[in-house]
């Protein structure tokens, strides 16, 4: 199955919370959940009844998933490599991995509106990790690598449009708006997290399939 190229308001919407999906507008206070907070479809504002259990962990994953733009394959391997951690939570490991993409240190850094936007630039090869160009968006960042947008990249405009925007940046990573680069300082704490999803449920979801 290809990604997905729908509405993405609608996305957040049958999530029931906010995914960041629309960049620029969200920030300007445009949020298409609050203007229809139903789930989409002709029956979304009807009264449904209380999901099953099952039912509550599936909505988390796919939650989880459309959050980080990862399919059901590659969320499947993170999962994996979670579960072979030996010390901690598995949910913390899953979020570790997940926050170590290089699309979404990209996004954290605030070098791009949204993941999907910071995916399109690694893709196109304006990304470098350590002074070398990196196009795989799922490239596992480590702690002390230096991320930074090429030095001639035609996408520097709209990045620097970008920053712009920005309200802080998590206390794993420091930015250099100046330069349009950062760098991962260590591992995300749990609590530098801002994932609305609950990944206990996520766990307990995988534990049964």
């Amino acid at each position: 199955m290809g990604r997905y190229t729908g509405p993405t308001e609608k996305l957040s919407r049958r999530e029931g919370v906010e995914l960041f999906l629309k960049g620029e507008r969200l920030l300007n206070g445009k949020s298409g959940l609050e203007r229809r907070p139903t789930p989409p479809g002709q029956h979304g504002a009807a009264r449904r009844r209380q999901p099953s259990t099952y039912g509550v962990q599936l909505r988390e994953k796919q939650r989880a998933k459309r959050y980080y733009g990862v399919r059901e394959r590659q969320f499947r391997r993170y999962v994996r490599e979670a579960s072979r951690q030996r010390e901690g939570l598995m949910g913390d490991h899953l979020l570790r991995l997940l926050e170590r993409r290089l699309d979404n240190v990209v996004y954290r850094l605030g070098l791009a509106t949204t993941r999907a936007q910071a995916r399109q630039y690694v893709n196109h090869g304006h990304v470098m990790v350590d002074g070398g160009r990196v196009d795989i968006p799922s490239f596992q960042v480590k702690a002390g690598q230096t991320v930074a947008l090429r030095t001639d990249s035609p996408v520097e405009p709209a990045v620097r449009d970008a920053v712009e925007l920005v309200a802080s940046v998590p206390g794993w990573l420091q930015a250099d708006v100046d330069a349009l680069q950062g760098k991962v300082l260590r591992l995300p704490d749990r609590s530098e997290i801002a994932t609305p999803v609950n990944e206990q449920l996520i766990v307990e979801f995988y534990s049964r399939v």
